[in-house]
C-alpha cells in the first residue's frame, strides 16, 4: 500500500495557485517556441553579421534552453503538471513559428518582436502571482522580465542606425 499525497497548501488560495500555474504554462509555451526559433535561426543566419549573429543567437539560446526548467519546475512546485509538445506549445504561445529562412536582419526583427511577445505575457502572470502573494513565482517572472526586456533592447539596437 502506497501512502497518500496530503492536500498542497503552500499559502496562496487553491484557485489562485492553480490559475498562476496555467498561466506559467503559457510562458513557457512562448519561451518553448522563441527557444526553437532562436536555436533555428543560429544554425541558419548567412551575411557579413553572421559571426556576430550566430554566437548572440548561441548565448540567446542557451539562456531559454536553462529558463524553459525553471518555469516547468515552478509549475510541478505549484502542484500542476506542466504542458509539454510541441502541438501543444505551439496552441498556448503568443509567438508563431518561423515562416522558412528570413534574411539575418529580419531574424534579429522577429527576435525583438518574440522577446517583447514574452515579456508581456510574463507581465500579465506576474500580476496574478502578485495578488496571489507568491514570491517565488514573481521573483522568476522578474527574473524573466528583465532578461527578456534587456535582450529585445540588445537586438533591437542592431537594427537601428
Amino acid at each position: 500500500m502506497g501512502v497518500s499525497a496530503p492536500p498542497i497548501d503552500l499559502g496562496i488560495p487553491e484557485a489562485q495557485r492553480l490559475e498562476i500555474a496555467e498561466r506559467l504554462g503559457l510562458v513557457l509555451a512562448d519561451t518553448w517556441v522563441l527557444y526553437a526559433k532562436t536555436h533555428g535561426f543560429h544554425w541558419n543566419v548567412t551575411g557579413p553579421m553572421f559571426n556576430t549573429l550566430h554566437l548572440m543567437f548561441e548565448g540567446q539560446y542557451n539562456e531559454l534552453w536553462a529558463a524553459l526548467d525553471e518555469i516547468a519546475e515552478r509549475i510541478r512546485a505549484l502542484g500542476c503538471k506542466a504542458p509539454f509538445g510541441s502541438a501543444t506549445y505551439s496552441a498556448l504561445a503568443s509567438i508563431s513559428d518561423a515562416q522558412g529562412v528570413p534574411e539575418a536582419m529580419a531574424m534579429v526583427r522577429e527576435l525583438v518582436e518574440g522577446h517583447e511577445a514574452v515579456a508581456r505575457t510574463v507581465r500579465r502572470v506576474f500580476a496574478l502571482a502578485d495578488e496571489a502573494n507568491d514570491q517565488p513565482s514573481a521573483d522568476l517572472l522578474t527574473q524573466r522580465l528583465q532578461i527578456h526586456e534587456k535582450t529585445a533592447w540588445m537586438l533591437r539596437s542592431l537594427l537601428e542606425d
